[in-house]
């Protein structure tokens, strides 16, 4: 069965597709339970893990080199979470933190903003100028901060399967798009593409790790072969190598680890 990403603007019912398709799937639905995860595997209070994920670029900045590990800790949690498949992922990024493992089903829920600036003055009873800006920062901040973290524009149409306008289209019919996309060939889940999603929780959880000895060092996995790119000092590197050992006796899964200098191609690595 796919893996289902949902990318969605604030208020535009994205939330509620998400939900239902998992409950028409008999799918697990998870969005701040990956944050909650981290928290707890990696000994970061929740607040702090929030706020880093979810509030704007500039904190993320103030953060310096403490944003690559909030970072690295929230990517192994959400590739832990979805190894087993049959989950259905609705918050940020998960279209690009889960980028090549093929039997991931990536969607784009949109709706209008007349729509939504409506739906915001109903819930929260505010006037219209207010949800309407409250909108356009939310969409703005959300933006900014896939781009200045991964480089991609989450409005880009061509990062999905998937794009579903909520307007003329119902809730109930994204529900009925997706759950029938998911039992798609493509989509299936496969020795190979297993081996990918295996592989790719496999490094994250050892970026996690070493990101505490150097904030920038990149990790490639294939079939349990991991391999650790850094551009540090000799010094660095010899850490690295010492925690490397050590991991390759502890984490399962892990068939051999290199430390090499020198940055991999960005497709290759998380």
């Amino acid at each position: 069965m796919a893996i289902i990403t949902i990318s969605r603007g604030s208020y535009s019912k994205g939330r509620e597709v998400a939900e239902k398709v998992a409950e028409e799937l008999g799918y697990e639905c998870l969005s701040r339970e990956v944050i909650l995860d981290a928290s707890d595997r990696y000994h970061i209070p929740e607040l702090k893990m929030v706020k880093a994920i979810h509030d704007a670029p500039s904190l993320l900045e103030r953060l310096g080199h403490a944003r690559h590990a909030f970072l690295a800790y929230y990517q192994s949690a959400l590739t832990r979470a979805v190894q087993t498949d049959n989950v259905v992922y609705h918050g940020l990024a998960g279209h690009v933190l889960l980028k090549g493992v093929p039997h991931v089903l990536k969607v784009r829920i949109i709706a209008d903003l007349e729509d939504r600036v409506i739906d915001e003055m109903k819930r929260e009873k505010s006037g219209e100028q207010e949800a309407r800006s409250l909108i356009l920062r939310d969409d703005q901040e959300r933006r900014r901060w896939t781009q200045s973290l991964y480089g991609v524009d989450p409005w880009d149409s061509s990062l999905y399967d998937l794009v579903i306008h909520i307007h003329k289209f119902t809730v109930a019919d994204a529900v009925d798009f997706i759950c029938r996309a998911a039992f798609l060939e493509p989509f299936a889940t496969t020795a190979r593409s297993q081996q990918k999603i295996d592989d790719l929780a496999l490094a994250s959880h050892i970026k996690a790790v070493l990101v505490e000895i150097h904030p920038e060092v990149r990790v490639a996995c294939e079939y349990g072969n991991v391999l650790v790119y850094t551009g540090s000092d000799h010094r660095t590197v010899h850490k690295l190598e010492d925690k490397a050992r050590t991991l390759s006796r502890q984490v399962e899964g892990v068939n051999h680890i290199e430390v090499h200098p020198g940055v991999p191609a960005s497709s290759i690595s998380v």
